[in-house]
């Protein structure tokens, strides 16, 4: 059976921050503009709790509120948002081909921006525990766990961020980092270290997670000092160890990626396929920021339409 195919001179695969951003530009121009998303619309900024560092929010704003904004403004100058799931990019003459489970996306220009999802660190049992015990999302379950044990694993920005999150649930947290010293910012680690409910455990690996009755119920690790395997019984592991891009579906295809998997463009935020653009965190060399990811999204649309203006300017000269 055939597929229904949608059309529009621009479609955008995400929803979130970047993709919002650069939709209200294009559809205030009355550049119509289909947005695809396979998950959550705002992407993982729709589940952080507290934006605290984007302009113009003095008190900050929770992703929640920010995601919904971002969307009723989009909308509100005529963004379409389809909810489907990407397989392939393929160039079709003068036309882009987004391929969908669900449908196909006819367009003059594409943007990608389908940012990142959290990284996993491959130890047994994190996947057989995973949503009974394991976590990614302090936002999304931390609530489970009041006056709970809880482990978490990570030394960066997020693994702080997420910790100082869950002590408002949680009665007790370990915090695993493989090495030697923080990787986050310095006001964090002040809060951290100002928190009674934190316990912090540097050079200390995560080896497996272990649990009965289907359940995680504790963490094996190795104390790389002592090189001696060490125990941490809990009642969940929250793992905060970065995040990995959203390219899966590009595997293959002409759109040249990075060797982690990021997004390559040129300053024009250009992939190496004609007319395809990419933006936010799924870009190569993206500060993974809010911030600068609706920047992007802002400058992959004025961008995108150069392009379709210098198409229609050749396609005119063309016809002379």
């Amino acid at each position: 059976m055939n597929k229904e195919v949608k059309k529009a001179e621009v479609i955008m695969i995400g929803a979130g921050p970047s993709a919002l951003a650069a939709a209200v530009y294009t559809t205030r121009e009355n550049i119509e503009t289909i947005l695809i998303e396979k998950g959550v619309i705002g992407g993982l900024a729709a589940i952080t709790d507290l934006v605290d560092n984007y302009p113009g929010f003095s008190k900050g704003i929770t992703g929640m509120e920010l995601a919904d904004e971002l969307q009723a403004q989009a909308e509100r100058f005529g963004a379409k948002i389809e909810l489907d799931i990407v397989e392939s990019i393929v160039k079709e003459g003068d036309n882009i081909r987004v391929k969908g489970s669900g449908a196909d996306y006819l367009a003059k220009a594409v943007l990608i921006a389908t940012g990142s999802d959290y990284k996993k660190i491959g130890v047994p049992g994190e996947e057989e525990f995973y949503g009974r015990g394991v976590h990614y999302c302090a936002t999304c379950d931390g609530a489970f766990y009041r006056d709970k044990h809880i482990v978490v694993v990570g030394g960066g920005n997020s693994a702080a961020q997420e910790a100082l999150f869950l002590t408002r649930f949680a009665s007790k947290i370990d915090i695993l980092i493989r090495g030697e010293a923080w990787k986050a910012s310095e006001i964090l680690v002040e809060e951290i270290e100002a928190n009674e409910k934190i316990t912090t455990h540097f050079n200390t690996t995560t080896d497996e997670i272990v649990g009965e009755n289907s359940r995680a119920n504790k963490v094996i690790g190795t104390d790389k000092i002592k090189n001696e395997k060490v125990e941490f019984p809990t009642d969940a592991v929250f793992v905060f160890v970065g995040l990995v891009p959203n390219s899966q579906f590009l595997r293959g295809s002409p759109i040249e990626l990075d060797e982690i998997g990021f997004i390559k463009s040129n300053s024009d935020l250009m992939t190496t396929m004609d007319g395809v653009f990419v933006s936010g965190d799924v870009r190569s060399g993206a500060t993974m920021q809010i911030a600068s990811a609706v920047g992007e999204g802002a400058t992959s649309a004025l961008k995108m339409r150069e392009y379709l203006e210098e198409k229609a300017r050749a396609d005119r000269i063309s016809k002379k």
